[in-house]
């Protein structure tokens, strides 16, 4: 048996075929999916406990484990096989006549196909080469496979990688280093919280009302309660109504859903991150922002300099550039744009570049503007602070400069990683706000929000002064690792 190279629909089918016959001869003389076997080793503990061993070595050790048939090779009274855990970590199996019995060593040869679990016993040893190998004494079949795996000598197309994850996991390291490398930032994020005093909360992801961000939302239907839903596109407007009831640290770790494009840095479901402080502002936040992703790239590469997938390093280190929205527009252009920069001037600005903004406004312009001229230069990361108030209608004014909001948008490797707000806690205030998105929406803004009461309701009991932060988990995994949003979701949305 040898390693199957790309084959055709027709000869998967017939493949299929074959193993579905394996299938009903072990089903009739054995197991195919046994509800156990007798595991008492992994792979990885047997390599970790046998490193540096010499040439041909009986170790007398007998370990009993399983894996996942990733090569095989049978040469009459021989048969090799190449086990691999979920975590990567392989070794050989040696079936040897003199040693399995003829019996078990025919069964192997006739019923047993790469990408099969198996069960094997048997002693420690290395091989005439010096590879790492159970000498087996006995072998079950752990769960038989019925569709052959991919080439394992030939990369995964992108399409096969993310619409069958599962074959990705298994022949590509980077895969499995993927998952790895998420759930050790997660730790350090939780970590960081723990060390500040957070408390994690989970809030709705179905609502009556979006909110929370400018975002296209999902829209669905509850037959036990006969309403609109919607996905939520931020949990803002919850975690608020959390710190107005007395939890003054809080965040939360969870999906969102934003029905708008899909491309190398969006995707309509993604993880997030909000946290909110009481008594905090947008530059605490911008501190705390800092320090967290810098413990994470620490967790993951040990230090703030991560390596990313194309060998690139790419340097966290450091305290990060704040810049002002307006003054760094200012410069790109060699105009001075502030606040009271007329329309027509910007939109005069806009078209001369080939920018376009729907359902323009001062504030849209701005930042359109801002991302054409200045976003493309930013390699480092850096803060970009003080937004236009029209454009951000949950954010408090600056405490010092009219016409703009105490907002940043940290942007990292090029694109937006972050946001962060003074939040805005005035809650006559926060309904102008909503009455002037509400007409936006009116005038055919689909990103518009809604005058939402019941939060105002919360506000008007009484909010203390705040800093908040979102930050999308996907897009920091991007910058942690150099990879697509594609590669740092598991299972991405695909059509």
């Amino acid at each position: 048996m040898t390693d199957e190279t790309e084959l055709s629909a027709d000869e998967i089918i017939e493949q299929k075929a074959v193993r579905l016959a394996k299938r009903a001869t072990l089903l009739e003389t054995g197991e195919a999916y046994p509800v156990s076997v007798p595991v008492t080793d992994t792979i990885a503990a047997v390599r970790a406990a046998h490193q540096g061993l010499d040439v041909d070595v009986a170790t007398g050790v007998t370990a009993s484990l399983a894996g996942r048939i990733v090569h095989s090779r049978n040469t009459g009274k021989l048969c090799f096989a190449a086990l691999q855990s979920g975590d990567g970590e392989r070794i050989q199996a040696m079936l040897s006549l003199d040693v399995v019995g003829e019996d078990a060593l025919e069964r192997w040869k006739e019923l047993v196909d790469l990408g099969d679990h198996v069960f094997v016993k048997g002693e420690v040893i290395t091989s005439k080469r010096g590879e790492l190998s159970i000498l087996v004494s006995e072998w079950q079949m752990a769960a038989k496979s019925l569709l052959p795996l991919p080439n394992l000598h030939a990369e995964l197309n992108e399409e096969t990688r993310v619409r069958q994850r599962y074959l990705d996991l298994i022949v590509r390291d980077q895969a499995r280093q993927n998952v790895v490398t998420r759930a050790t930032t997660m730790a350090s994020l939780r970590e960081t919280f723990a060390k500040h005093g957070f408390l994690e909360i989970e809030t709705p992801m179905l609502q009556t009302m979006h909110g929370g961000a400018a975002a296209r939302p999902f829209v669905t239907h509850s037959n036990a309660f006969d309403m609109e839903l919607f996905l939520r596109i931020a949990p803002e407007l919850f975690l608020k109504r959390a710190v107005v009831g007395g939890i003054e640290r809080v965040f939360e770790i969870n999906r969102n859903f934003r029905n708008e494009g899909a491309d190398s840095t969006h995707s309509p479901e993604f993880a997030m991150l909000e946290f909110y402080q009481a008594y905090g502002d947008y530059n605490t936040v911008a501190d705390l922002t800092q320090e967290m992703v810098q413990n994470a790239a620490v967790a993951v590469a040990g230090s703030h300099v991560v390596t990313w997938n194309d060998g690139t390093e790419y340097d966290l280190g450091g305290e990060w550039a704040r810049v002002s929205m307006y003054e760094s527009l200012s410069t790109a252009v060699g105009t001075e744009i502030t606040p009271e920069t007329p329309m027509k001037t910007l939109e005069t600005m806009a078209k001369a570049v080939q920018v376009e903004v729907q359902h323009p406004t001062h504030g849209k312009l701005v930042e359109e503007l801002w991302e054409h001229h200045v976003k493309v230069d930013l390699i480092r990361p850096t803060f970009v602070m003080d937004f236009p108030i029209d454009t951000s209608p949950l954010v408090r004014e600056h405490r010092s400069k009219p016409g703009v909001v105490e907002k940043w948008d940290l942007y990292v490797r090029g694109f937006e990683l972050a946001t962060g707000y003074s939040e805005l806690i005035d809650p006559v205030i926060q309904r102008e706000r909503f009455i002037e998105q509400a007409k936006l929406g009116e005038r055919g803004d689909v990103e518009a929000m809604r005058l939402d009461e019941d939060f105002l309701c919360a506000l008007e009991h009484g909010m203390p002064p705040c800093g908040g932060q979102g930050m999308g988990i996907d897009r920091l995994l991007m910058a942690l690792t150099g990879l697509g949003i594609r590669d740092t979701i598991l299972f991405p949305l695909v059509k």
